[in-house]
């Protein structure tokens, strides 16, 4: 597992099953607010993006929200239960997160919902993950490197809410000659004074309109990101600090005593090896080729299509929580329209920023696309 992505002083801890539930829409209306005070000394793109890179912080806590209106059609398969409005929360709701970092070894997210919490800590070499919803905890020490300290974890699949800083880097980097950078002039964001960077694509297929990012005008971090639909006025995705400080939490957040009743699990040695040898079967690692194979990219930088292989229903079958996912993918896909073409047949689902194939196949195709696009590369 891995504490952060890039530069120390911008990296979150961020945990692979973290569930994430409804907090009330609307949470993080007007965090970023554009205006003209402050007064901000003038700033170019370019020296806002080398104030990025450079960007140094010892410590900060927060509260990190993030909202989702992808205007995507009503999808039955998905409107009941409280597993379902997670889901149909990351794409059309709020999620909340608070979070504390002091340094590459100390840091704690909070996911935070009316069901409940889910918190991932790590103080040293000492990682904690606890739920709670069901009162369960893990614990496991990270591995010491050579020098005996704890060694880097690996990196983690990004949950949700993401970071500021996340969702900025995946915008910096498409940062080329498909990519016109301007600026706007001063913000407010969580009460701080901001500059604003606006990343708006070249290729007018895209369905992306425009990415804005808030840049703290002292500390020179991603304050919030917005991404605007083609022709919106209101940002289809926003991912920004309601409150944050700079100082430096205190010890006491990165230390977890589990609450009387937890029930607590610390895998050995044993365990976590028996887990990587599993991983590493001919079975696994016939699987991991052919999922490797069956994924392409079609295109390149905002008109990219992501071409792959949809799960087998075999492969679930051997566990439950993936074969519950694959049946309620299995409902979302039976509400969608019909589609054919050269390409051959299957469903489609079109929202204001992305549009996604599923075909008779078995190939997903997903795109900031019109149809078009994904018809196209289907057809390659």
């Amino acid at each position: 597992m891995s504490v952060f992505r890039s530069r120390p002083a911008l990296r979150w801890l961020v945990p692979a099953a973290a569930a994430v539930v409804v907090i009330g829409g609307g949470a993080a209306a007007g965090t970023i607010v554009a205006s003209a005070d402050p007064s901000l000394p003038e700033r170019s793109a370019a020296q806002l993006l080398v104030d990025v890179q450079n960007a140094k912080v010892d410590g900060f806590s927060g509260t990190v929200v993030q909202t989702a209106d992808l205007g995507l059609p009503s999808l039955p398969g998905v409107t009941s239960g409280a597993g379902s409005s997670e889901i149909m929360n990351l794409v059309a709701g709020s999620n909340t997160a608070r979070v504390w970092y002091a340094g590459e070894d100390k840091a704690r997210l909070a996911l935070m919902g009316t069901l409940g919490e889910t918190d991932v800590i790590r103080n040293g070499s000492d990682v904690w993950m606890w739920r709670s919803a069901d009162s369960s905890a893990t614990h496991f020490k990270l591995p010491a490197d050579k020098a005996g300290k704890p060694a880097k974890p690996q990196a983690l699949p990004s949950g949700v809410p993401s970071t500021p800083q996340e969702a900025a880097d995946a915008a910096l980097a498409a940062i080329d000659p498909t990519t016109a950078v301007t600026t706007t002039g001063a913000a407010k964001v969580a009460g701080r004074d901001a500059y604003e960077l606006v990343l708006s694509p070249r290729d007018t297929a895209s369905l992306v309109g425009q990415v804005r990012l808030a840049i703290d005008a002292e500390k020179h971090i991603p304050l919030g990101v917005d991404v605007y639909a083609k022709g919106a006025n209101n940002p289809a995705v926003r991912v920004a600090f309601q409150q944050v400080s700079f100082e430096v939490p205190d010890a006491e957040q990165f230390t977890f005593n589990p609450p009387p009743g937890t029930k607590v699990t610390e895998p050995s040695e044993a365990d976590i090896a028996e887990e990587r040898a599993k991983a590493t079967t001919p079975e696994a690692e016939k699987a991991q080729k052919e999922a490797a194979e069956g994924t392409k990219v079609v295109g390149k930088g905002w008109t990219s299509v992501l071409v792959a292989k949809m799960p087998k229903g075999d492969d679930a079958k051997a566990d439950n929580g993936a074969a519950g996912a694959a049946g309620q993918l299995d409902a979302i896909v039976g509400t969608l329209p019909k589609t054919s073409g050269t390409w051959g047949s299957g469903r489609l689902l079109t929202s204001a920023l992305f549009s996604a194939l599923i075909t008779d196949d078995g190939r997903i195709l997903v795109g900031a696309v019109a149809p078009e696009k994904l018809y196209e590369a289907a057809g390659k």
